[in-house]
């Protein structure tokens, strides 16, 4: 959905979605580098953070996408159209730039992502592909069922 259909209740909800996901990375980064260190206590502070970022996180999720609302393939099409995004306008735009300011380093990053982008989209189309076709054929067996059913209470109703 585009920002500008969206109310404004709703574009605050998937920024601090997006500010809690990112301090979830960069806290779970920084306790890394902590780790390594020898920094075990600032390492764990950062890790519990993490946690609770991650918890926030999930808060806004279930009112952007609420439980009762999504179901797994609404899930896959909104994951496909992200990562379609992603690999068709804002990794090239990111690129662009970086190729303008000769950052050769984030050049080869934004092209590692697009390539990235490409294939989990690929990923989430076929598994969206292979659910349809295995509802498909769930719906036909139950069909088959609830035919059998049908034609068993039809006999004994005849004979009643």
């Amino acid at each position: 959905m585009a920002a500008q259909n969206q109310s404004v209740t709703i574009q605050n909800l998937e920024a601090a979605f997006a500010g809690e996901s990112m301090g979830h990375i960069k806290y779970r980064y920084f306790a890394k580098l902590a780790r390594a260190a020898g920094a075990i206590e600032v390492a764990e502070a950062f890790e519990a953070t993490a946690d609770q970022a991650v918890a926030h996180a999930f808060g806004h999720l279930d009112l952007l996408y609420p439980k009762d609302e999504i179901t797994p393939a609404m899930a896959l099409q909104i994951a496909i159209e992200g990562e379609t995004y992603e690999y068709t306008e804002m990794y090239p735009k990111f690129r662009h730039m970086a190729v303008e300011e000769g950052n050769a380093a984030a050049v080869a990053e934004y092209d590692e992502q697009i390539e990235e982008s490409k294939v989990h989209a690929a990923e989430f189309r076929r598994t969206l592909e292979i659910a349809a076709k295995r509802f498909a054929a769930l719906a036909r067996v139950e069909e088959r069922h609830a035919n059998h059913y049908k034609e068993a209470l039809d006999k004994l109703n005849a004979t009643a």
